[in-house]
């Protein structure tokens, strides 16, 4: 006689099944791999690894991109990647910086591809130039800053640092090789963070998107006789703030042969002028959603790492958020004929300040305390028009802000024109030299 089993023995075996079942479910979920994001590596790439080939291995897209940087040098109506020579295009420029070596040569920048290239061949550096001029130019400079230390690296001489510089900028300058997370990896702009009680670490992704454009495309000096790259920031980015820094420190940068005013030479403060409260910059944009758009390849985005002006592009960069390229590349157009208009009229007054201040000076009897506050005028004027001329956008940026700056920058100059003729005491009978 088969013995009939009773239903709570059959729920009992079968709930006992189902714990087991659970519990090893459980422990297989546990012991699997963590997770890897995306495509899984290809090859291990070293922590400080200059070369981007390398990296182009797990990330062929980023990399491919990247490479185009070699060949768009394509000049937009103000600037873009050709290597056009500024001075010829606007030759005022010389008399700006008469006696300094961008009076020399001033040549458009190219793409990142051509960084090291660029900063070898052109006439304002020699083999005897501070290392400091590398800083923003190779991807072997994480490697070189963490073995030799910032000061180091600054106080090798140009020729003597360049037999270590291979690669040009590359992944490397922006990216930590296992996470891909974004980094700071120019300790001028650590130090310059931490003097503002800032920590990157603590920086969204977005906020990154912008700030790693930092490590280079900044407003910069170097200090001291070790020619230690230095960001001018300690008391805030906007330009008051930085002039103010370097009249505390009483730096300059040379001595003006014409007026004999002590002078700044801005460098491309792009991120500076762009966080200056911008439109874009408070709708949340990053410098890459315009600078590196996102693209797809098949059913893969990324970030189109061929950096260029957006207006190369702009249905792929502008029309990302804005339904009218048309119109969009059109306001843009009338915003930079604005700038370049009114950076224009400064100029102008930049010049007839020179050459009044230059006349004044042979004048006998002439007020030394005058022309001393003549020559300042001059030195606050001119900085403020570098920092618009020397940045990237032609005041797109923050076109209300470069505006700003210029319209202040056309009245120091023009101050300090009549400034040297009340130090002749000869009122506007003085003569002035034409150049």
């Amino acid at each position: 006689m088969i013995k009939k089993i009773s239903p709570i023995t059959i729920l009992s075996v079968t709930i006992a099944i189902l714990v087991v079942a659970v519990i090893g479910l459980l422990w297989f979920i546990q012991s699997q791999p963590d997770p890897i994001r995306g495509i899984p590596p290809l090859t291990d790439i070293s922590p400080m690894e200059p070369d981007s080939s390398v990296w182009g291995v797990n990330f062929p897209n980023q990399y491919s991109t990247f490479l185009l940087t070699a060949e768009n040098n394509t000049r937009t109506a103000f600037a873009g990647s050709q290597p056009f020579q500024k001075l010829e295009w606007d030759p005022r420029l010389v008399t700006l910086w008469v006696n300094y070596g961008f009076s020399k040569d001033y040549k458009e920048d190219r793409g990142h591809m051509h960084s090291i290239t660029d900063v070898e061949e052109t006439l304002r550096t020699t083999d005897t130039s501070a290392g400091t001029c590398y800083s923003c130019k190779s991807a072997n400079n994480i490697e070189l800053w963490n073995e030799m230390g910032a000061a180091k690296f600054a106080s090798t001489p140009f020729g003597v640092l360049g037999k270590q510089i291979t690669e040009p900028i590359g992944c490397v300058n922006c990216h930590d090789s296992t996470s891909m997370r974004l980094v700071v990896t120019n300790p001028a702009l650590e130090n310059a963070l931490e003097e503002q009680g800032k920590d990157w670490r603590t920086f969204s992704r977005q906020e990154m998107r912008s700030l790693v454009c930092a490590n280079c495309h900044v407003e910069y000096y170097f200090a001291g006789e070790g020619n230690l790259l230095t960001f001018p920031w300690d008391n805030g980015t906007k330009i008051e703030e930085i002039a103010a820094y370097y009249q505390e420190i009483e730096f300059s940068d040379w001595v003006h042969a014409e007026s004999g005013a002590n002078m700044i030479k801005m460098q491309h403060p792009d991120y500076e002028l762009f966080t200056a409260d911008s439109t874009h910059y408070k709708a949340g944009v990053a410098c890459a959603d315009c600078h590196m758009p996102y693209t797809k390849d098949g059913a893969a985005k990324f970030s189109n790492h061929n950096m260029r002006s957006p207006l190369i592009e702009p249905e792929a960069t502008c029309g990302t958020c804005h339904t009218s390229v048309t119109y969009v590349t059109e306001r843009v157009a009338i915003i930079q004929q604005q700038v370049w208009d009114t950076m224009d009229a400064t100029e102008d007054a930049l010049v007839d300040a020179i050459n009044t201040i230059a006349t004044a000076s042979e004048v006998a009897g002439v007020d030394p305390e005058l022309l001393a506050e003549a020559r300042n005028l001059h030195r606050e004027s001119q900085l403020r028009w570098d920092f618009i001329s020397a940045e990237s956008s032609m005041g797109f940026h923050n076109p209300s802000e470069a505006l700003r700056i210029l319209a202040v920058a056309t009245d120091l100059a023009r101050q300090a024109q009549l400034k040297a003729i009340e130090a002749t005491g000869q009122g506007l009978d003085i003569q002035v030299r034409t150049p």
